[in-house]
């Protein structure tokens, strides 16, 4: 969203799309999971009252919109992408199904899981650690507001100590909520080490995956 206040900015979608480019470019196969806090922001107001499941579905498809947004910029650039929905909507995009996102990935599509698992009560970040297991990912890379893990929150505590590398046990002893304990617990199960990284750094997705760059990583 930008600056905005909710929303989609344009030329933040832009500059990710970018990115993603950049690295798909490099020969990388990569799939994207995209949350739906930019858009769920602006009806949170309209969702109090509502019951959790249902305020649940309207985050999902909030994550639709999104998806079709970063589609739409990628293949602007030339870039072959698929969505792919949790919850089937074949007006709109594909209905997830395992076996043929991995076939687009292996035909260098880029491919973008929507709708979170399709399941209240389960956050993107869950939904981002089940499909990093199901497409055998190398790594899971959560692009967030900071440059890694810090030990409290670096934008209200200018001492918060950063960490480069931490183990899933820290993440979960620690209570360091970078991501929800059912997305820790399913990579460390599965052995998919996490990367935690901004995305506000320019060149930053490219810089992480070839290994340089800041970044913290949870294995």
């Amino acid at each position: 969203m930008g600056e905005r206040e909710y929303g989609l900015d344009p030329q933040t979608v832009d500059r990710i799309c970018e990115e993603i480019k950049a690295v798909h470019e490099s020969g990388v196969q990569i799939s994207l999971v995209i949350g739906a806090g930019n858009i769920f922001r602006g009806v949170s107001g309209a969702a109090e009252g509502i019951e959790r499941t249902s305020a649940d579905y309207m985050g999902m498809l909030a994550t639709v919109i999104n998806a079709l947004a970063v589609q739409s910029a990628l293949e602007i650039k030339g870039v072959p992408t698929r969505v792919q929905s949790a919850i089937p909507m074949a007006t709109v995009c594909e209905p997830y199904i395992r076996r043929r996102a991995v076939r687009h990935m292996e035909k260098g599509r880029v491919v973008i899981f929507a709708a979170g698992t399709g399941n209240p009560f389960f956050t993107t970040d869950t939904a981002a650690a089940l499909r990093a297991v199901e497409m055998d990912c190398d790594a899971l890379l959560k692009g967030t507001q900071v440059d890694g893990v810090y030990d409290s929150d670096p934008k209200t505590n200018p001492d918060a100590i950063r960490f480069d590398h931490l183990s899933y046990q820290d993440v979960l002893s620690r209570d360091l909520r970078v991501m929800d304990t059912a997305a820790i617990a399913l990579a460390r199960e599965n052995k998919v080490p996490i990367v935690v990284f901004s995305i506000h750094n320019p060149g930053g997705l490219a810089a992480v995956v070839g290994g340089s760059g800041q970044f913290t990583i949870i294995e």
